[in-house]
Parts: C-alpha cells; structure tokens; sequence
C-alpha cells in the first residue's frame, strides 16, 4: 500500500533544510499574521509547515509523524474504510485549522511569527489515539502510557502553557491541532464516536 507519511517527511526536511541556511526562504513561508491580514498571503497557513526552528524541532515532528502517520493512514484504509485522500486532506487542513487561533490573536502583531509542522503532526496522533485509545505507547522513548492517558496530559498541558505563554512554543496549534484530528475523524466515520466509547468502558487492565 502506498504511503503518503513519507513523502510529507521527505518534503518537509527538504524544505526545512534548505530554510536553514536560508533566511529570506524562511521569511517567506513563515507563519505572520500582519502577511495574512494585510498582504493575503494565505499560503504561509500551510507553508509554515515546512520550515522549522531546527534540526531537534524537525526530528521531533517528523519522527513522531513517520510512526503516527503510517498507523493512521492504515486505521482510515483499513479499520474505518475511508479512501486514500482522506488522510493527506486531514494532514493539509490541519495545518490551515490548529493555525486560525494564533492568527486571530496576533493578526496585527508584527512581532509574532510561527512555523512548523506541530498542529497538522498533533491531529495525526490524535486520530490514532480516538481509534486506539489503549494503545500503549512509549512517551519519551521509554515511558509506558495507554495513549489514552496521554491524550489527557497533553490537552491539559497544551491548554494551560496557552494560556501561560511565555516559552516561544505555539501551544494553541498544539491543542487546537489535537482537536481538529479528533472531529476531523468523527466527521469522516461518525461510527467511530459508538467504538470509542466501548473501548473505554473494556480497558486491558480489568
């Protein structure tokens, strides 16, 4: 079955690498609001996905894309039956929707500017984890967590560093990204919703 996970990673390093050493590339597909609001450049929604700060930025985001990604793409083909498009459609408009909060707080902040690919990654992972929520997964390369338990974490994570700010980290991306991959995935197989929750009420552990 062809992938489409590694041609994003590919494309996404590609680029990501040739903005490194690139400062006016990166100015131009960098998230800024002021562009968006003033310039209508509309674009940079979804090319601020394929810049990163750096090398440990873009490993982060495409290693756990290449390994949620894949899962996912087999969870729609397989499990619920959704055709090829749906996921590439999913990663794409993920990337426009975890992006709208940031740019209605900051569409007139010209000091502000946002770039990677965390909220279209963040909407993948959540779509596995709404159809697997038991799944176990290993947190920081070694911690052992039912992905359930780590969705909750996160979420509450993301909602209250948003609210902190501070640490130059687009968390809204991160929360809104999470959400959009659940509805996203509700909207494309609502059954879904009846299978999540009989896999909660019959957790491995009883």
């Amino acid at each position: 079955m062809f992938s489409v996970t590694p041609v994003i990673v590919v494309l996404t390093c590609l680029v990501s690498f040739a903005a490194f050493s690139n400062y006016r590339l990166r100015e131009m597909l960098i998230f800024w609001p002021p562009a968006v609001s003033m310039r209508h450049q509309y674009y940079r929604f979804i090319t601020c996905g394929l810049i990163h700060y750096d090398f440990l930025h873009l490993f982060m985001n495409m290693f756990t894309l290449y390994f949620f990604g894949r899962g996912a793409e087999l969870l729609y083909r397989g499990e619920l039956g959704l055709k090829p498009f749906y996921y590439p459609i999913l990663y794409i408009s993920a990337l426009i929707v975890s992006n709208i909060p940031s740019y209605l707080r900051h569409r007139d902040d010209y000091n502000y500017r946002s770039l990677g690919a965390s909220g279209a990654v963040c909407a993948v992972m959540f779509a596995v984890i709404l159809i697997r929520p038991w799944v176990t997964l290993q947190v920081f390369a070694f911690i052992p967590m039912y992905s359930i338990v780590f969705a909750l974490i996160f979420l509450g994570y993301s909602i209250y560093m948003s609210r902190r700010g501070g640490d130059n980290v687009n968390h809204d991306a991160h929360l809104w990204g999470s959400l959009y991959g659940i509805v996203f995935t509700i909207a494309a197989h609502p059954d879904i919703v009846n299978t999540f929750i009989n896999e909660i009420k019959h957790p491995p552990f009883i």
